[in-house]
């Protein structure tokens, strides 16, 4: 074999190690999914504002959505109570995406004209925390009504309010609440913190932490809240926006959501 040969050879030896030594630096970074051939290419940025108890499945989702297309940069997304961020949307906050925890609410975003069509993607039921070791005793729905005990529920503005007041008219129960907060993640942080003895949040709130117990409650089908979702009228990323729609309500989306314990809508 010619000197010639045996440099060529090792030239594309040594390429092939350099772009071994390539991939494996990327994939110290993590895998970079590149979208399916039929979706065009997203750049620039996608604001979402999403309810409270969206938190946890929604930063995923955001995260799988940015992996996909690895030239569209995903904001942080803003997470509230759904009217909060309603009355936000409607006073000019910038956003691209609105995900509600109830349709009143999106309505109110409808009704101002900045969205047109929004999609059902999930659903979510109330069930009735303690924290760890149940200090107050509580073991159902009708200790709401004992004033020893605080007790917090989320504000009837928001979604997790307004379903904790059907549930409770329902059981002919009249709580004797403390607080009520503006949203979800308030009323679980108090009662996680021992702060409270009892509250109502959502089944997937529930599921987040070990510092709260979970009390079935009787009736809780009949208070089901469901999640509609829309590409704003308005948004500087309107591709996006539409893809992220998609996406969220696609087979990948449904299983993040299922994974968080949302139902299907």
């Amino acid at each position: 074999m010619g000197h010639g040969r045996t440099r060529a050879i090792a030239f594309v030896a040594l390429l092939g190690l350099g772009l071994t030594g390539c991939a494996g630096a990327a994939g110290d970074r993590g895998p970079i999914t590149a979208p399916p051939s039929d979706e065009a290419v997203l750049t620039g940025e996608l604001t979402v504002y999403a309810a409270a108890s969206l938190h946890g499945a929604f930063d995923e989702l955001a995260a799988q959505f940015e992996r996909r297309h690895p030239s569209l940069d995903v904001q942080p997304i803003t997470y509230d109570g759904s009217s909060t961020l309603a009355t936000q949307i409607v006073e000019g906050a910038p956003a691209d995406v609105f995900a509600s925890a109830d349709e009143k609410n999106m309505r109110t975003v409808v009704d101002a004209g900045l969205a047109s069509e929004p999609e059902l993607f999930a659903s979510n039921t109330l069930v009735l925390i303690v924290p760890a070791g149940d200090p107050g005793g509580v073991t159902g729905l009708g200790d709401l009504a004992d004033p020893a005990l605080t007790v917090v529920l989320c504000a009837a503005a928001v979604p997790c309010g307004a379903a904790s007041t059907t549930l409770l008219a329902n059981a002919g129960v009249t709580a004797s609440v403390d607080s009520y907060e503006q949203n979800v993640t308030a009323v679980l942080t108090k009662v996680a913190a021992g702060e409270a003895d009892a509250g109502l949040v959502y089944v997937t709130d529930a599921a987040t932490t070990d510092e709260v117990e979970s009390i079935a409650v009787e009736g809780a089908g009949a208070a089901v809240n469901r999640y509609p979702i829309v590409a704003l009228d308005g948004s500087a990323n309107a591709d996006a926006a539409a893809a992220f729609v998609a996406f969220v309500r696609g087979d990948e989306g449904r299983k993040v959501l299922a994974s968080f314990g949302f139902g299907a809508p």
